[in-house]
């Protein structure tokens, strides 16, 4: 558009309650005061077009949100306004998904038809703005929601169309527009505060705006905003049960019931637990680092034992199953001691705008902007007594890459192999180091090693008590925006804008092992394993040293355009627009954890992706709208960008309005649209996103193998698996391809209006997208089955097995990492319908009454592959490739009802409704809605989630509002899903108001 934005809005858009997540017709609406019919002569600037029109002349359907229907739904940001959007589903990042390590954390996506969160393209007054500097899987790059300046928002528009003729790349599902405002006069302000029903999830928000100045009679305007909004931090023992525990024996259905996943658990004792609180040892030959035959683990250190951990004793047959464990074991539950559910958020921010009118027919303004958001958590591991969660040593790694190991004169005995990235894959395993029977630097025996006076080595396995895990990330966003629009002689209209947007991002790591510095303190003794909580901070932060790395992303683009009414149609003039940008985009975030120092100068577990690139994009774009008859009105517009990087694209739109009366509107485009290839598909290093293993894809032969003593291991029976399978994930590694070549997309979109009475309106439209040359990685599946069946990898695809499970050595590892490139290969085709519907009443007074809903269904969203195979994933888990197993919803949707007391007040009630989806995913090698990723302990259908919000305000006099939310008014839990790995048991995506619970909210607003 790329900026009109003398905006002549009706004055009922402004005033409350008149509009709630309206199509784009319903801007027409006026207020209470002026029940006028509806006015088609009045013009607004609707997101996807280059003029100013009537909203009963847009092709494409837009749905709308203005900052007073954000508030009176009890939200808080502007962020948490969209993720609840009809159209935005699966492939959607919130924020809690930072506390789940998401590739992408500390940051908000939106992903409008399910199309990933590179498919829907954020704007900021009509202009792009900078990536987040990290991208969503390690692959797709997006637009931070957190970087909006929540206080300044006029409006929210959400074209729900392919607009990539307008605004170029990554428009293909949709066009989130944030509009914020042009003047504000006078001074106001906010201070709210909230918490939920349990005491947790606090919450605070203030404000304060000035402004001075009136456009129309002064000639000019000048404001300053401010705010700051924290989030307190949940943990997992602050939600219900089952989510705030990993003992899940009370989840059961049809008479299967969960497995008791506490680390040594007495119900299901599956061997010495890979992921303990304490230090467990065996002696070992120091020349070949194997077990003493007949010898097992027992406590390093016998007197303190459990330390603050629950002793159990195991059973006769237990320890005749186990030999090799202790007979006295630690019991610890890693979700209540350790989880996280949201991160702890606070955000603030300033943002500056002046405005001047230049003569009679031209308009500038310069706009500043800055927003700061930090998100911390701490880690998810085990706990140690005082310290929430602790660093790990993981293992379990592709065999073949040597893991630290001593020999008794504390010489490493193995060394890791090049390329050793796999060492941060989140297997719960830690690692068996052998501790040297002696130091090399003072020849005493190491007080490590309660083996050393026999010569013997010690195989020790367990993890650090006295380090935790931390990580945050602090975004900070810059941007500046300046321009002009006005108009000429007889009826030339200009607008030219320029802006700079930078995204600075931080990322901080504490308590996380560093390994060379492992190595040396196992080496010369200085880490006290007997005693951990002996040692000094020096040598806690030796071993574990803070980890400060940044990541940066910039934005840069000029733009103009010039439009001219030309000879008249029957319907009026017939309007052209012809314009072009030019910009630069980059993003340089360099491995947090590269090895190219060697294997050894790393960290365990901190991932190491990493992407650095940048490309300049140039654009002509032109509009022509022609209104061949009065009720018939015709929209043509293309672009075309060619990338600096050899990309090149060109998308046409057609677009047709059609109004037989008054109260009928049929409106219908077409257009082609596409998606560059993301500096993270291009030109990053290779990217390793983690699915939980699944029992049902393993052959039956494979599972037996991993049995636990007297039973035997299935697909339905994991309880009697090892935990191995059960507490253990694949890496599915992507290879960045600098050779793709663009995502096309062809999409088509038909609706009616129909507006039968004042006050009434209803609308259906129906999209229908096809993506070609979708970028993917080639499919893991064929890898995988060959492996498993003892068959020849397939060429092109690299297979790494994890090391053996300690319990069952012999067995054949599971698959540690999968990995293949990115390949232009598939085609995507979705379709399905969105429905709107508003009905105002009006009564003595100036009271009235609004009831407006938003719904998408979903009816199909497949991926066609090369060789004629077909994955369904609508109503589904799938496609974890693109959702992270958040599914794939067929229905989403919102009903606001809000009474208005004649000025005085008011309340909305608002409910939320996300249908359920089968347990089955067919990129994850199941069959189309099989239930196939079940455990078997809850039903096939995830259950639908519906929540309601209340709120309820009261005007004191013309300066003052107070308020009062109760959101999840009836504390509906989230839907049991034992799958989805954003969030523990639950679908942060669908219910995270679920997880959250009852909570409460107050405040007040304030202007003078």
């Amino acid at each position: 558009m790329i900026n009109i934005f003398k905006l002549r809005l009706l004055a009922s858009t402004m005033i409350a309650g008149t509009v709630a997540m309206t199509p784009a017709f319903a801007q027409n609406a006026t207020s209470a005061a002026q029940p006028a019919a509806d006015d088609t002569s009045k013009d607004i600037v609707v997101t996807g077009t280059l003029f100013r029109s009537s909203a009963d002349n847009i092709a494409s359907p837009v749905t709308v949100m203005t900052a007073d229907d954000i508030a009176k739904r009890g939200i808080t940001t502007v962020q948490g306004a969209i993720q609840t959007l009809a159209s935005n589903n699966g492939p959607a990042l919130t924020n809690s998904f930072t506390a789940n390590g998401a590739f992408a954390g500390g940051a908000s996506a939106v992903s409008m038809r399910g199309l990933s969160t590179n498919s829907t393209l954020v704007l900021f007054d009509g202009l792009r703005a900078a990536y987040y500097p990290l991208a969503d899987d390690g692959s797709r790059n997006f637009v931070d929601l957190n970087t909006i300046p929540d206080e300044i928002v006029e409006r929210v528009d959400v074209l729900k169309d392919g607009a990539s003729s307008t605004y170029g790349a990554d428009a293909v599902a949709g066009v989130v527009n944030i509009i914020t405002k042009k003047q504000i006069t006078g001074i106001s302000g906010m201070a709210e505060g909230g918490i939920n029903q349990r005491g947790v999830a606090g919450n605070q928000r203030v404000s304060l705006t000035a402004g001075f100045g009136d456009l129309a009679s002064q000639g000019f305007n000048v404001y300053v905003s401010g705010h700051y909004i924290n989030q307190d931090k949940i943990l997992s023992r602050d939600v219900p049960a089952p989510f705030n525990s990993s003992n899940q024996t009370g989840i059961c259905f049809e008479g299967n019931c969960g497995a008791d996943g506490r680390n040594n658990s007495p119900i299901n004792f599956a061997g010495i637990s890979t992921l303990v609180p304490v230090y467990l040892v065996r002696p070992a030959n120091s020349a070949t680092n194997a077990a003493i035959p007949g010898s097992k683990f027992q406590f390093l250190n016998p007197t303190t034992g459990c330390g603050g951990f629950t002793p159990y004793t195991l059973t006769a047959a237990q320890q005749a199953g186990f030999p090799t464990a202790p007979s006295t074991v630690c019991v610890q539950d890693v979700v209540h001691d350790g989880g996280t559910v949201e991160p702890h958020n606070r955000r603030w921010g300033v943002s500056s705008r002046a405005s001047v009118n230049i003569g009679s027919d031209a308009h500038a303004y310069l706009e500043f902007n800055f927003e700061q958001s930090t998100t911390s958590y701490t880690g998810f591991g085990a706990a140690g007594p005082g310290f929430p969660t602790n660093s790990v040593i993981r293992a379990n790694g592709p065999a073949g890459i040597n893991y630290p190991r001593f020999s008794t004169a504390g010489v490493p005995g193995g060394a890791n192999a090049p390329g050793s990235a796999v060492l941060s894959l989140p297997v719960y395993i830690c690692p068996r180091l052998t501790v040297g029977a002696c130091t090399a630097a003072n020849g005493t025996l190491n007080p490590n090693n309660p083996f050393a006076s026999a010569g013997q080595n010690a195989l020790i396995i367990g993890t650090m008590p006295d380090l935790k895990q931390d990580t945050a990330t602090r975004s900070r966003a810059y941007r500046v925006a300046t321009g002009i629009d006005g108009s000429f002689n007889d009826n030339w209209d200009y607008s030219i804008n320029a802006i700079g947007m930078v995204n600075d991002l931080r990322r901080s790591f504490d308590g996380y092992v560093y390994i060379q510095h492992l190595l040396d303190v196992i080496k010369d003794g200085s880490y006290n394993f007997v005693n951990p909580f002996s040692n000094s901070q020096a040598v806690r932060d030796y071993m574990a040293p803070h980890l400060d790395t940044g990541a940066r992303s910039e934005m840069y683009e000029v733009d103009a355009n010039l439009s001219h009414d030309f000879f008249e149609l029957p319907g009026g003039s017939l309007q052209v627009a012809v314009g072009g940008s030019i910009r630069k985009e980059s993003v340089n975030a360099p491995s947090a954890n590269s090895d190219a120092d060697g294997p050894t100068q790393r960290y365990f577990v901190i991932n190491a992706f990493g992407t650095v690139g940048s490309r300049w994009v140039e654009s002509p774009y032109f509009e022509i709208k022609a209104p061949i008859l009065t009720s018939l009105n015709v929209d043509l517009s293309g672009r075309y960008d060619n990338y600096s990087s050899g990309q090149h694209a060109f998308s046409p739109k057609a677009g047709v309005v059609f109004t037989p009366v008054r109260q009928l509107v049929v409106r219908g485009a077409i257009s082609k649209g596409f998606r560059i290839p993301s500096f993270g598909e291009s030109s990053a290093l290779p990217t390793t996103g983690f699915v939980p293993v699944t029992l049902a894809t393993l052959p039956a032969a494979y599972l037996a193998q991993y049995s636990n003593p007297g039973v035997t291991c299935t697909a339905t029976t994991v309880a009697n698996c090892s935990s191995y399978l059960t507490s253990n994930s694949v890496g599915e590694q992507s290879i960045a391809n600098p050779n793709l070549k663009p995502e096309k997309s062809r999409n088509i979109s038909a609706g009616i209006d129909i507006k039968p009475f004042r006050g009434i309106k209803f609308s259906v439209d129906y999209y229908n997208i096809r993506k070609t040359n979708a970028i993917t990685a080639a499919p893991y599946a064929a890898a995988l089955n060959a492996y498993y069946a003892g068959q020849p990898i397939p060429a092109g695809y690299t297979v790494t097995p994890q090391a053996p499970d300690v319990n069952h050595p012999n067995a054949l590892p599971l698959v540690g990492v999968v990995g293949a490139p990115y390949i232009n290969a598939n085609t995507i085709k979705t379709d399905g319908l969105d429905f709107a519907a508003s009905v105002t009443f009006h009564f003595a007074n100036g009271w009235s009454i609004e009831s407006m809903a938003d719904a998408e269904y979903i009816h199909k969203l497949n991926t066609y592959f090369p060789d004629g195979h077909v994955e369904k994933y609508a109503g589904t888990l799938g496609n974890f490739n693109l959702t992270a197993g958040s599914g794939t919803p067929r229905w989403k949707g919102n009903w606001q009802n809000t009474l208005e007391f004649g000025g005085k007040g008011s309340i909305t009630a608002t409910a939320y409704y996300t249908a359920g989806y089968d347990l089955s995913a067919q990129d994850q090698g199941t069959d189309y809605k099989d239930c196939g990723l079940s455990s078997g302990i809850q039903p096939c259908q995830v259950r639908r989630f519906i929540d309601v919000d209340l709120t309820g305000q009261i005007n004191v006099g013309k300066a003052f509002t107070f308020y009062a939310n109760i959101l999840n008014v009836f504390d509906v839990k989230p839907p049991l899903d034992t799958v989805t790995y954003g969030g523990y048991l639950y679908n942060p995506v669908v219910a995270e108001a679920g997880i959250i619970g009852r909570a409460f909210r107050v405040g007040g607003r304030f202007k003078f």
